[in-house]
């Protein structure tokens, strides 16, 4: 059975467009329906302005502060904010503000933590990026800080509010995939990342101190700056750019925390001496309490198989990407076959133009500022998608199977 887009919204009572972008009725202990919302964003590089673009198309909010260390981001970002936005190199300086009641944080991955948990301890709402944690000892210090001082915390893994993978997870939940003992995950990409072209930027322009923060000390490095994510003091590569989010999805279907063991392997094929990442990786995780393998497997040099996900039951498998799903029955299966195709675009595309996940998802975060109620992707979330991505780098990085310590 193949169902229109709308037929899918519509199903799931999120069609009409005043129910997402035109504000809300429901008032608790947050603020009023009428009452506007303003952000301040913190990292105001490419993937933060996507956001922003999105976050400015729904009623009743207001950008109303940016921030970055690099004089041409913090530009940048001015132009999608309010004309009379607040603008610094200093995060703190945002959090200090009384005029600024939420922060959207598009930072490199180590910033993530100290960023939402001095967010939460000023009293403001926080939209992280994904992953949440730059390592696995952080997890707990920001939930406690998203508990403890009562703040809405959203991580970006934004499938969690797309409409269909919404109704797959019921078809997960309604059992009739027969028993699932195994999910493939993959994140592949035929694209030349490895290259260094010469960026020309102006040292000065950067404040290269405060962009390490935690990091230990090293000269400025302009590819290391606008690359982060494939090296280990800033980012976590494959892992924890791209099979967080699929993992995430896998935690959320079936209930799971974390697993307890991975084997990884990983190689540079494109990225020698250029990445300190693999630019092809695949590790393996075990969930024995609830029977489960999960197999993750993510490359530059191939779109084989793109970017999806598999629930392999014993009864039919569920394919799932950002513009779809696919019951698939086994042969001997009294279960019939079905999809459901929302986004335009081949399978396992990246991003669709349907579902608008980012806008879903950000929606959704406006909407539980609003009523104080838990969002889609909290920081439990994001700690558990990227607990499993930690655990396959420690498996990479050490050559040995690890094991989850509590």
């Amino acid at each position: 059975m193949s169902l229109s887009r709308r037929e899918l919204l519509e199903s799931l009572g999120v069609v009409a467009a005043g129910a997402i972008t035109a504000g809300y009725t429901a008032t608790a202990k947050g603020f009023a329906a009428n009452e506007g919302i303003t952000v301040g964003c913190i990292g105001t590089g490419g993937r933060c302005r996507k956001l922003m673009s999105s976050l400015a198309t729904i009623k009743g909010v207001k950008i109303a502060a940016v921030c970055d260390i690099w004089d041409y981001h913090l530009e940048e970002g001015k132009k999608l904010a309010q004309p009379s936005a607040f603008a610094t190199k200093d995060y703190r300086a945002i959090l200090d503000r009384k005029d600024v009641d939420a922060v959207l944080v598009g930072t490199p991955d180590h910033w993530h933590v100290p960023i939402t948990v001095d967010a939460c301890a000023a009293g403001k709402d926080v939209y992280v990026e994904k992953p949440l944690t730059h390592d696995l000892s952080e997890g707990t210090r920001v939930i406690e800080a998203q508990n403890q001082h009562g703040r809405i915390v959203q991580v970006g893994t934004q499938q969690r509010s797309m409409p269909h993978l919404i109704q797959a997870r019921e078809i997960v939940k309604s059992g009739q995939l027969g028993e699932i003992h195994k999910v493939h995950l993959t994140w592949n990409r035929n694209a030349n990342r490895a290259a260094r072209p010469n960026l020309s930027i102006d040292p000065k322009t950067v404040d290269w101190k405060r962009f390490l923060g935690s990091a230990k000390d090293q000269p400025f490095d302009e590819y290391r700056f606008r690359q982060w994510r494939w090296f280990w003091d800033f980012g976590g590569g494959l892992f924890t750019d791209l099979m967080v989010h699929w993992i995430d999805v896998v935690h959320w279907y079936l209930d799971l925390d974390h697993p307890a063991t991975a084997a990884s392997i990983g190689d540079h094929f494109h990225a020698k001496d250029l990445w300190e990442t693999p630019d092809t990786v695949q590790t393996l995780m075990q969930y024995p309490e609830h029977q489960l393998q999960a197999y993750f497997e993510g490359t530059f040099s191939s779109a084989r198989n793109a970017a999806m996900c598999e629930f392999m039951g014993t009864e039919a498998t569920l394919y799932i990407d950002r513009g779809r799903y696919e019951v698939i029955p086994e042969r001997r299966s009294k279960l019939k076959a079905s999809e459901l195709i929302v986004g335009e675009g081949p399978r396992g595309s990246d991003f669709f133009n349907q579902p608008d996940g980012e806008l879903l998802h950000l929606a959704n975060w406006i909407e539980c500022i609003r009523t104080r109620k838990k969002p889609n992707a909290p920081a439990e979330a994001g700690v558990s998608a990227a607990s499993a991505a930690h655990l396959a780098n420690i498996a990479l990085r050490s050559g040995q199977v690890a094991k989850w310590k509590g």
